[in-house]
């Protein structure tokens, strides 16, 4: 409430000379011994319509509250006003915006609001950088799985062909050899097991039995 009073103080003697113009307030400032009264009625004007309105909405507060010090200091020692009144309200003025300066603006400014936000904005960004460290360092620590061999194709087998198949036991006719010799087998001899089986005796007939 303090930093609002005393930056609508400072608006208001800005608004007033606004109101009165710059060459009555110039005429002021030459009675009170000013040089170049223009220059400091326009001055004056702008720094403490300016710096009122800062001071109200609590923006930069420290540097404004110093150059507000610095204006009211200049005013009274180069042109110090004629009424006493006046005199002691730019004192009261300038020592509190130097106050305001070294104290800053509060809680309820925008100031503040702005360092909030930006300690958030850095808290954020410290926790994302720690939370990133943290992983790295997560997967530094622990070890890497081994590789597993992918398992081998197994080729389908063959059925095996049962004992004995290769074999063949069945009485087959023995081929016969065109210019004859002596493996020519004669007419009704046959193999059996691979083995020739001599042809019965044509004519003969088996003995009787008694």
């Amino acid at each position: 409430m303090a930093r609002v009073g005393v930056g609508g103080l400072f608006f208001a003697n800005g608004w007033s000379k606004l109101q009165v113009g710059l060459l009555a307030t110039g005429e002021a400032f030459s009675r009170q011994g000013a040089p170049a009264p223009g220059a400091w009625a326009t001055v004056t004007m702008l720094t403490e319509l300016i710096g009122g309105a800062l001071l109200i909405a609590g923006l930069a507060v420290p540097v404004t509250g110093l150059i507000l010090f610095v204006e009211a200091l200049a005013v009274f020692l180069i042109a110090p006003p004629l009424n006493p009144i006046t005199t002691n309200e730019l004192i009261a003025l300038g020592a509190a915006a130097i106050l305001l300066a070294v104290v800053g603006a509060g809680r309820i400014s925008v100031d503040h609001m702005v360092v909030i936000r930006r300690r958030e904005s850095e808290a954020a960004s410290e926790f994302a950088a720690d939370n990133e460290a943290d992983q790295v360092i997560a997967s530094l620590r622990e070890p890497s799985a081994p590789e597993i061999p992918a398992p081998a194709k197994e080729e389908p087998r063959k059925p095996e062909d049962p004992p004995g198949a290769s074999e063949d036991t069945a009485p087959h006719p023995r081929p016969r050899r065109r210019n004859g010799g002596p493996d020519e087998a004669a007419p009704g001899d046959t193999l059996v097991a691979g083995r020739k089986k001599p042809p019965a005796a044509r004519g003969r007939k088996p003995p009787e039995e008694e």
